[in-house]
């Protein structure tokens, strides 16, 4: 076997040992180990990628060489080397940008513990990517949640420490849902891996009898996921978690964290569950509902709120309901929307959770939209990214907000009833309408003039945040203007995937 497959597991590996290397350094030796690292990571992916695309095949990765059902296994395919690309340039450029707040955000002496918290997350994402065992998922589950309450709980003021114990309490309990729903089909498959189970439950699926018993698994499996992803009506723990944080933490709650918990459920639904048994559980009926009226709800909130943070936190529940809408939609076309609009969320929503404090720093370090009038007009170039990601939100073309729309409404028209039709166009033509009131509302207030204090003023934008930002925003062009590319690699990752 090529010495290439070990790649995966590397990332996984190196992440550990570098989250208890970087506890050791001294802080600023610890920011510039952790940006080499993940580039050296995005290296190790992207010769992933192209290997897979190469031989165009996936590959499996035995631990230990033990085989199923005894072993513990790890798999990549196009769609995950895709996805574990995007979160590491996410996770790279988010940290680069983030850094300046990072330092008045904590206590200088401590930075070094952010970043060991960092690279244990980034263990945590590469595994939630790659993993091809149920159990090992929720193992690194229950790592992501505590990374993710750490890098949130640095920041430390009071709104964060609540913010980070409702997120906790409402994580384990869906980690512990999850637990449950896993603990179920093992005790009906006997099994933890995924493909060994898959079969057994296509086989338990044709009695009549079973089937309900499967459904109650995977709803309470569902449930689980859908609470620590923050899917209507699990959202509300959204606006102080987001919106509270320190940027860099922000940009990774938002764009990396959810997703991998949704990655994790596609994956468990695909390849675990298997399509064809999920096609006849109600659940994905009640994940397209869902996720239509999370769309228009979260854009509902976003209107009513005072607080930039707060608005882009509840447009993430908005997008967070796109995704599940496409999953729920299902067939080819529908699962490539959801992974589409993984990717172009994660993207997008970094670059403005990372936009939006270099604002408040010209309008006296306040989020409240009375507080921002003429703030683009101090610092342009903030103004510049945050427009950049406000037209990929609303739906503009060439930007990566209207490809991901674009794919949904395919994805409805193509073999889906006229109720599904209806509410997936429904949703699209409301949530854009509510995503151009209120994005294009701040955008007038941020462009504004403010009497005569409109005048450009000093701020530190230094190569450390330009580049990252300049990478985000080609992303987001190349999935605006190339979504076919992109499209036809999810569509290789799915018929790799099954």
């Amino acid at each position: 076997m090529e010495f290439i497959t070990n790649f995966p597991l590397f990332t996984i590996v190196l992440s550990l040992f570098s989250g208890v290397l970087c506890y050791m350094l001294k802080p600023r030796v610890a920011k510039i180990y952790t940006l080499v690292y993940e580039g050296f990571l995005i290296l190790l992916v992207s010769a992933v990628l192209y290997y897979v695309l190469a031989t165009g095949q996936a590959f499996t990765y035995v631990m230990g060489e033990f085989p199923a059902p005894w072993g513990n296994e790890i798999r990549a395919g196009v769609l995950e080397a895709m996805i574990a690309l995007c979160f590491l340039i996410v996770m790279i450029c988010s940290v680069s940008a983030g850094f300046r707040f990072l330092k008045t955000d904590m206590d200088e002496s401590k930075l070094n513990l952010y970043f060991t918290l960092v690279n244990l997350m980034t263990a945590a994402l590469m595994s939630l990517v790659w993993t091809n065992d149920l159990f090992t998922g929720y193992v690194f589950l229950e790592i992501l949640t505590l990374t993710s309450c750490g890098v949130l709980i640095v920041r430390e003021i009071g709104r964060t420490s609540l913010a980070a114990v409702r997120y906790m309490i409402l994580n384990l309990l869906g980690s512990g849902l999850f637990l449950l729903g896993v603990v179920l089909l093992y005790d009906l498959t006997g099994h933890l891996l995924m493909v060994p189970m898959k079969e057994t439950i296509a086989e338990l699926a044709t009695d009549p009898a079973v089937l309900p018993v499967i459904g109650v698994a995977v709803g309470i499996l569902t449930i689980g996921l859908s609470i620590k992803s923050g899917l209507f009506p699990f959202h509300f723990w959204m606006p102080d978690t987001y919106g509270w944080a320190t940027p860099t933490s922000a940009a990774l709650l938002s764009s990396l964290v959810s997703k991998a918990y949704i990655f994790l459920l596609f994956k468990t639904y695909y390849r675990a569950i298997g399509i064809d048994v999920l096609q006849q559980l109600p659940i994905r009926h009640v994940l397209l509902v869902l996720g239509a009226m999370g769309i228009v709800v979260g854009s509902l909130q976003a209107i009513h709120t005072n607080n930039l943070n707060h608005m882009v936190a509840y447009s993430s529940a908005a997008q967070i309901g796109y995704i599940y809408m496409g999953i729920g939609l299902g067939g080819v076309a529908g699962y490539t929307a959801a992974m589409f609009h993984v990717m172009a969320h994660a993207i997008t929503k970094s670059q403005l959770f990372l936009t939006t404090p270099r604002l408040a720093e010209v309008a006296g370090g306040n989020l409240k939209f009375q507080d921002l009038q003429g703030s683009a007009l101090k610092t342009r170039v903030a103004g510049f990214y945050f427009t950049i990601g406000a037209f990929s939100m609303i739906g503009i073309p060439i930007f990566a907000g209207f490809s991901s729309k674009l794919q949904f409404a395919l994805a409805a028209v193509t073999g889906a009833g006229i109720k599904r039709i209806l509410i997936v166009m429904l949703a699209l033509a409301v949530s854009s309408m509510l995503n151009a009131l209120y994005f294009v509302m701040t955008l007038i207030r941020i462009y504004t003039p403010d009497g005569d204090n409109n005048r450009s003023v000093m701020t530190h934008h230094h190569i450390n945040y330009h580049l990252p930002m300049l990478l985000l925003t080609a992303a987001n062009l190349l999935l605006g203007l190339r979504c076919d590319l992109i499209v036809d690699l999810i569509g290789k990752g799915l018929a790799m995937f099954g």
